[in-house]
């Protein structure tokens, strides 16, 4: 061998000695690589994900990487073979220049994969343009009834100025059916968005559990924030988030969610982004402070049968002449509920007897479906409530019949006799928390509104569904309620003997046999056409707490047997033609709630009688005919009871009226009070307390005296007292037939009032004037009718002034003037024309004619559109 053959041979076996290190050093660039390849790549997918498009540049380097893993595998498999030999011994020329390429190859290898990472560092932009967003489409559900909110919903997703919308409605009204019929149609119209995350969030979500879906949702790597604390995954969804427009869907809500907490940039009109959320509760809509929203409403009698009618089937429809016409009526019986509509179309399809319609329509709610998929949906409201006793006072509300208007007021004051607020012993403060469960249970959409504001209603499936956990979820009846039976037989009660509560309406009950046994009942309310209840049916309730006997219009006499319910808390006989109070009902010694409205055919409450007990907290004897004499001697026993705090009352001529007046615990514990007949009555001393105020005939009327008191036994005015709180509660005020009065100006003070009348009173010159403490309230005039629904003014022939400057009257509905000649001005401002409230204004035309406007043409013609004639 020559010396240059010589040499070659030697440099070849020294890099084939190097080549396992060489390979090392390709392999371990190569994975550095491979890590940048990935990493890039998760980029590129997250960006594609926001509806951007990756660089031409981008997808070349993409592949440039996998063509050199190609060849960076191959070499590695060459090189694996050279090293073979070399362990076997060989070292013939031929391999050892065939090793020197090999290793060549991998040093140039080596620095080609160095290169590609490099470039890298060049992509500061992978997204350069903005494609229409790939919105995964959801399934979608009926979308009967919903075009309306799906219109307006879209037009708010399309406004820069709204960043918050919440969507809120009862179980399976159809919240998330809009939701993604917006999702999967609605960004068709608004396309602009370059990401949009859907996430379910669910009763009891934890704040890192909606992050991680965020995450997801975005596909960020687990890497980056798996077992990260929640301010780390908060960051990484901030820095994705802070420089897109997103649409943010927040379905199911049950509670408050701090956005800032989950990493959601704040809403603004630079980045333009929207949150939209769906709850079952109006409250949490509020708590979120949305900017917009929308109320998912129950179909309407047409809409519901066409979804219940898509369920069920044209062809079972059509098998029997009967059944089209039960089954409008079984639809019907879904109240417009979706979910409700859909459980029973679906269960009824294929049915082509008229017998099973039939069974279905006598029973709805124990249909099959309703229990097992429909009731557990509707409870989950019912579960989120966070306190026993709010509980409680919901599930008590289903002792109503469908569709009743249930009186808050009512509601409260049996709440109170169950012993429901008993953490209060003031029955104003009770009140006062009554008000809240009932607002938290309207929020929650468990109670709807009803024809005032005054009444509430249950929709009938939530009631059933109540009546359903009122029974231990199907279990054990402890609620019986019957409604509309007209003979309910003996054995049928004696089967209630395990009943909690029971409650009638419009029934009828067989005389009794026996006495039945009623060992567990605490609540007992019966509203039938009964002159009398059958013997014995008291004498077996040991633990009854309430017993409602109102309405019984027939009923003239209460059973001997009364005095056996020891432990009765509430009483209520409104409503019923009793004539005298049995001397009995004394020994009711632990009887809160005495209430005797509407009475008209009361006479006589024997002497001593209600001074007996001990108890009463709350007593209420509003517009029934108790002889005035015997209203005085009413009072001094009232006055003896130590727990009293609340009193409702109809006071005929000044004597008894003086007798209230002069007692500082009568005067502070009257809620309504109706005076009527006080012709030697100059003024009126009223209470902070007082809720209703009616004053008739009263001809030496002239003003009004506020008593802004202490809560205790001096009769003193509290020297902090806020004048504007005079009267926070007073809701309602009519007054009629006082000539002498001149003004009202006290009520000025009385911010919440709903409803004010006044009538035939000749001297009244103004409804607020001057003085009288005005002054103190006039720099926030906003306060001043602030609240007032319905106006009446009628037969005032002086009035010239309803107030001296204008008022908003954000909430006024009805104003009705009827022969006030001299009132000539009309104290709207600006924001009572541009009101969105569907004000009437009613009144005879050529009054309407003669008014004088500050601005002609503007108020006017705003008002105009809201003025009705009347004629006579």
């Amino acid at each position: 061998m020559d010396v240059a053959a010589d040499c070659a041979a030697k440099g070849a076996a020294h890099s084939r000695d190097q080549l396992p290190q060489n390979l090392n050093s390709l392999a371990n660039a190569m994975e550095e690589l491979k890590h940048v390849y990935q990493d890039l790549k998760e980029r590129v997918k997250r960006e594609e994900q926001f509806q951007k498009k990756r660089t031409r540049e981008v997808d070349a380097w993409f592949c440039s990487v996998e063509n050199m893993e190609k060849e960076v595998n191959e070499l590695m498999v060459k090189s694996d073979i050279e090293i073979q030999k070399k362990c076997l011994g060989s070292c013939c020329l031929t391999n050892c220049r065939s090793s020197y390429k090999l290793g060549k190859m991998i040093r140039e290898k080596v620095a080609a994969v160095a290169e590609l990472q490099s470039r890298v560092d060049n992509f500061d932009e992978v997204p350069v343009q903005l494609i229409h967003p790939a919105v995964n489409e959801r399934p979608m559900g009926n979308i009967v009834g919903l075009d309306l909110l799906f219109d307006r919903v879209c037009r708010w997703l399309e406004d820069e100025q709204v960043g918050t919308i919440g969507i809120y409605g009862i179980a399976g009204v159809g919240k998330t059916t809009l939701l993604r019929k917006i999702k999967n149609e609605g960004l068709e119209r608004n396309n602009e968005f370059d990401v949009v995350i859907w996430i379910v969030v669910s009763k009891g979500a934890r704040i890192e559990k909606v992050q991680e879906r965020i995450l997801h949702g975005l596909d960020v790597p687990d890497y980056k924030w798996k077992d990260r604390i929640q301010e780390d995954k908060a960051l990484e969804i901030f820095q994705v988030l802070k420089t897109k427009k997103f649409l943010l869907v927040l379905d199911d809500m049950w509670e408050w969610l701090d956005l800032m907490k989950l990493g959601i940039p704040p809403l603004n009109n630079q980045n333009k982004s929207k949150v939209v959320l769906t709850t079952r509760s109006q409250q949490v809509c509020h708590q979120m402070e949305v900017q917009k929203m929308v109320e998912v409403e129950c179909l309407g009698k047409e809409e519901a049968f066409a979804l219940f009618r898509s369920k069920v089937g044209e062809d079972t429809l059509n098998s029997h002449p009967d059944i089209l016409h039960i089954a409008e009526i079984v639809a019907q019986n879904c109240k417009g509920l979706p979910l409700a509509l859909i459980i029973m179309g679906r269960a009824m399809a294929g049915k082509t007897s008229p017998k099973e319609w039939e069974i279905l329509m006598s029973n709805p709610s124990e249909f099959e479906g309703m229990e097992d998929q429909l009731f557990p949906v509707l409870a989950l409201s019912y579960d989120s409530l966070d306190d026993d006793n709010i509980k409680a006072c919901f599930i008590y509300c289903s002792l109503f019949p469908e569709n009743h208007e249930i009186c808050c007021d009512q509601l409260i004051e049996l709440w109170i006799g169950e012993g429901f607020l008993d953490e209060f012993d003031h029955t104003h403060e009770a009140r006062n928390q009554g008000g809240i469960i009932i607002e938290r249970l309207q929020h929650a959409n468990l109670l709807v509104n009803g024809i005032s504001e005054k009444y509430v209603k249950m929709h009938d499936l939530i009631r059933n569904m109540a009546l359903w956990i009122a029974s231990e979820r199907g279990k054990k009846k402890k609620f019986v309620v019957q409604e509309q039976v007209e003979s309910i037989q003996a054995y049928k009660v004696a089967e209630w003997k395990e009943a909690q509560r029971i409650s009638l309406w419009d029934c009828s009950v067989e005389e009794l046999k026996e006495s039945p046994s009623f060992l567990n009942l605490e609540t007992l309310m019966v509203s039938c056409k009964l002159m009398s209840y059958p013997s014995g049916l008291f004498v077996y309730m040991p633990i009854i707490r309430v017993l409602d006997l109102s309405k019984n219009f027939g009923l003239i006499e209460l059973p001997v047997e009364i005095d056996r319910l020891a432990s009765l808390q509430y009483l209520n006989l409104s409503y019923t033609q009793i004539v005298k109070l049995p001397i009995q009902l004394e020994k009711l010694s632990k009887l809160r709630c005495l209430i005797l409205d509407e009475m008209h055919l009361l006479r006589i409450i024997p002497r001593q009688l209600i001074s007996k007990l001990s108890s009463l907290q709350l007593f209420s004897i509003f517009n029934s005919m108790v002889a005035h004499g015997d209203c005085k001697a009413l009072l001094k026993e009232l006055e003896c009871l130590e727990h009293l705090n609340e009193i409702s009352i109809r006071l005929k001529r000044a004597l008894p009226t003086h007798t209230l007046f002069n007692s500082h615990k009568l005067r502070r514990s009257i809620r309504r009070l109706s005076l009527q007949d006080c012709a030697s009555m100059s003024f009126v001393q009223l209470s902070p307390h007082l809720q209703m105020l009616e004053i008739y005939a009263c001809s030496e009327l002239r003003f009004v005296k506020i008593s802004a008191e202490k809560e205790g036994p001096s009769d003193m005015v509290h020297p902090n007292f806020p004048s504007h709180q005079y009267f926070c509660k007073l809701r309602e005020v009519e007054i009629v037939f006082c000539p002498r009065l001149l003004n009202l100006t006290w009520l000025a003070h009385a911010q919440n009032l709903l409803s004010l009348v006044v009538r035939n009173c000749e001297s009244l010159e103004e409804v607020i004037g001057e003085g009288g403490g005005v002054a103190e309230i006039e720099q926030d005039l906003v306060v001043v009718f602030s609240g007032l629904k319905t106006l009446h003014l009628w037969s005032l022939p002086k009035l010239k002034s309803i107030h001296g400057r204008p008022l908003p009257f954000p909430s006024l509905r009805e104003f009705n003037v009827r022969f006030c000649p001299s009132l000539r001005k009309l104290p709207f401002d600006s924001d009572t024309w541009a009101s969105k409230n569907p004000l009437k204004i009613k009144g005879e035309e050529e009054w309407w004619d003669g008014l004088e406007w500050e601005d002609q043409n503007s108020a006017k013609l705003s008002l105009s559109p809201c003025f009705v004639p009347v004629r006579w």
